[in-house]
């Protein structure tokens, strides 16, 4: 999928994603990638940035653990991002339904002047 399709809604992605308990960075990249059927296959490139700009805006809060010997950070939704979550996924379904109205040929225009 282009880069550009995905602007405006990698954050509901990554807080959907962290929803059902804290991963790490890699575990979130493989969430979305399972998740979307192999759609969302996103970069660390794309997914690090996107959890550290949450973190900074309060919607996440990641801790350092260790685990077979590697520091990994690990990131999970306060309830500032639950709440961006639910504002999220009542923005996507308005403008989807209004994207399928239109796309799907379900309106019926006015006629030309």
């Amino acid at each position: 999928m282009r880069a550009e399709v995905l602007k405006g809604h990698l954050d509901g992605l990554m807080l959907a994603a962290l929803e059902h308990g804290p991963l790490h960075g890699y575990a979130v990249m493989e969430a979305l990638r399972s998740s979307s059927n192999g759609t969302f296959d996103l970069p660390t490139g794309t997914i690090y940035p996107a959890l550290h700009r949450l973190e900074r805006a309060g919607l996440v809060a990641g801790s350092w653990s260790s685990s077979e010997g590697r520091r990994r950070r690990t990131y999970k939704l306060t309830s500032a991002g639950r709440k961006e979550l639910a504002t999220q996924r009542a923005n996507w379904r308005e403008f989807s339904a209004a994207m399928s109205a239109v796309l799907d040929g379900n309106t019926s225009w006015p006629a030309p002047a």
